[in-house]
């Protein structure tokens, strides 16, 4: 009898701009954000095996266990579908591309793509609000890695609308050696007193510079070097260039290809990796992120957009 199995894609995501609007009753802060898919991804395989859910990568960062967000979202579909213990039946194998505790979301796309792999193994089909009120439960960014492209969230970033695509655009992605914790991005940015500005620009599509990232000012002052690299990606001639989410990655948009390939090149420092990558659209996101069904063995050639880094 065929094994069957099925390959997700989980693309990475940038905050084209992030407002903290204050902190909530929970403790948690109202934001006011503007999220981007990009086509840089990890891939998840799924098969059907007998016995306990694993996870497994050859990243050695990767958690195996319950501290893996696949895990997690795992485990809480399993239980809201009334099955008792831990999940069973599917062994998950991460490959990661997407850097970690860089604020691309890696992490969180994993969980949304686990829901999409693990609903295609075990024959069930909850609804898009019961996943996301599930994805909320593992992270906030989970819900938005469940619809993609470009979307505003509000709140905690798990309230979503989504809005018409802009153009797309080239993505090189500046990404240091060391990451910034979440916690104290916003902790600092506590501590400054910042006072928000709730609205972005009513032309931000035509004039991507009035957008920004409020975390950004409070993490450059602990660590100058991102600054650096915004303003080098800036000196490039890039549209758009900001730290992402809490950081410590550094994107850049270009509407060309080519000036895209150049700025990666200009901007190379001693202790960071530049990427490639490319904005993707809502439908984009949507066939880029259906899970392909395999039988017997899974493929190992890469899925198309797999190399958007060089």
């Amino acid at each position: 009898m065929p094994v069957m199995a099925a390959v997700v894609r989980a693309p990475a995501k940038l905050n084209l701009d992030l407002r903290i609007l204050g902190r909530r009753s929970d403790g948690s802060h109202e934001l006011r954000t503007l999220f981007q898919s990009i086509a840089l991804h990890d891939t998840l395989k799924f098969r059907r095996r007998t016995g306990r859910l694993t996870v497994r990568s050859r990243t050695p960062d990767v958690p195996r266990d319950e501290r893996n967000l696949v895990w997690d979202a795992a485990q809480r579909l399993w239980d809201s579908l009334g099955r008792q213990g831990d999940p069973e039946g599917v062994a998950v194998r991460i490959t990661k591309r997407i850097p970690m505790a860089a604020g691309l979301g890696g992490g969180s796309s994993d969980a949304a793509s686990a829901f999409r792999g693990l609903c295609a193994l075990w024959g069930v089909s909850p609804s898009l609000g019961r996943l996301r009120e599930l994805g909320a439960s593992v992270g906030a960014d989970v819900p938005y890695f469940l619809t993609g492209g470009l979307s505003l969230g509000t709140g905690r970033g798990v309230r979503l609308r989504r809005l018409v695509d802009v153009d797309r655009y080239w993505v090189v992605l500046a990404v240091p050696k060391f990451g910034v914790p979440t916690a104290s991005a916003y902790r600092w940015f506590d501590r400054a007193g910042s006072v928000s500005t709730a609205r972005f620009p009513r032309d931000w599509r035509s004039e991507l510079a009035g957008l920004r990232n409020e975390l950004q000012p409070p993490v450059v002052a602990r660590y100058p070097d991102i600054g650096v690299m915004v303003d080098r990606l800036l000196a490039t001639g890039a549209s758009h260039a900001a730290m992402t989410g809490s950081g410590s990655s550094v994107f850049a948009l270009y509407r060309r290809r080519a000036d895209a390939v150049a700025a990666r090149r200009a901007v190379r420092l001693p202790g960071w990796r530049t990427l490639l990558s490319w904005t993707l659209g809502s439908a984009e996101f949507d066939r880029f992120t259906a899970p392909q069904a395999r039988f017997i063995h899974l493929t190992t050639q890469p899925l198309p957009g797999s190399q958007v880094i060089g």
